[in-house]
């Protein structure tokens, strides 16, 4: 189980992302389509202003059940330890174990 402070640091970057997506996204297309250098760098200077934790990038995949950041399945929301659990006890719809 991951530290409790890592998973809610995480949803506070979750919660700023989705809070300045219309603001970030409007300067990114300022920056794109400015006609002189000098509106292009306004952009950017306010674009480096936002809070750094706006910036999509900065949210980690983490496990649902867990918290675990590493070993993570986009799929299924899951690090591998507790997607193998839950499929090993057939908890997942249509995960099978294979077997040749």
């Amino acid at each position: 189980m991951a530290k409790t402070s890592k998973i809610e640091k995480n949803k506070q970057r979750e919660a700023l992302v989705k809070r300045y997506a219309e603001r970030r996204a409007a300067l990114k297309e300022a920056i794109r389509v400015a006609a002189t250098m000098e509106e292009r760098m306004r952009a950017q200077t306010a674009l480096g202003k936002l809070p750094r934790d706006s910036n999509p990038n900065r949210v980690t995949n983490r496990c649902a059940l867990t918290g675990r950041p590493r070993g993570y399945l986009r799929r299924f929301g899951l690090s591998r330890i507790a997607f193998r659990e839950k499929a090993l006890s057939g908890e997942i719809p249509g995960v099978i174990k294979s077997s040749w």
